[in-house]
């Protein structure tokens, strides 16, 4: 009896261990998302008050960039259309 009262314990630890570590990836990937879309916002509001090519967004694009690659979101289709449209 004792070592299924053991067993048992180190079962439900185990699970409460797993729900907690999900809870913080979780709660990093809404973080995540919102810092992009923070960047993003950015960048367009650059891009409407000083143009597409200007020093302000190329600084914004690349703070953008570098939130994606924190996030573990280097490469997305959006991304990859934004340097085909740089190519024409």
């Amino acid at each position: 009896m004792t070592r299924s009262v053991k067993n048992l314990c180190i079962a439900l630890l185990f699970s409460a261990g797993l729900v907690a570590s999900s809870v913080p990836a979780h709660a990093d990937h809404d973080d995540c998302d919102k810092r992009i879309h923070q960047a993003e916002e950015k960048l367009r509001k650059a891009v409407e008050k000083h143009g597409e090519n200007s020093p302000q967004a190329h600084k914004r694009h690349e703070q953008l960039e570098e939130v994606r690659h924190r996030c573990g979101r280097d490469h997305d289709h959006d991304h990859d259309h934004d340097h085909d449209h740089d190519q024409h």
